[in-house]
């Protein structure tokens, strides 16, 4: 079984940056893969960015590509999003998932085994 708690999220001006963070307790393996998700109201949770809980692969919606930064610490046990350039569109409760399976990382929300509560993202114009 694994826990996943969020925290970092907060009220910011269009173009601050923040870092998100995800710790996670229970037992995680290198093939693990590790997602954030968004998902703002009335709309479908959204993929946003995923990677190996090892670090050898990363991937990125289009909408943050360039912007947004996933990362690891295995010391630690968490899972980072760093996020910069925000825009009021990025507005949205985030929230952190990891698929057990020995998949190929997958965006599909469906996919993901363990998921957190969320952490609230506001970004004002």
């Amino acid at each position: 079984q694994v826990q996943l708690v969020e925290s970092g999220g907060g009220l910011v001006q269009a173009g601050d940056s923040l870092r998100l963070s995800c710790a996670a307790s229970g037992r995680i393996y290198g093939y693990y893969a590790m997602g954030w998700f968004r998902q703002a109201p009335g709309k479908a949770r959204e993929f946003v960015a995923a990677i190996r809980w090892s670090g050898s692969e990363t991937y990125y919606a289009d909408s943050v590509k360039g912007r947004y930064t996933i990362s690891t610490d295995n010391a630690k046990n968490t899972v980072y999003l760093q996020m910069n350039s925000l825009k009021p569109e990025d507005t949205a409760v985030y929230i952190c998932a990891a698929d057990a399976s020995l998949r190929a990382i997958t965006f599909r929300p469906e996919r993901y085994n363990y998921w957190g509560q969320g952490t609230q993202v506001t970004v004002s114009s």
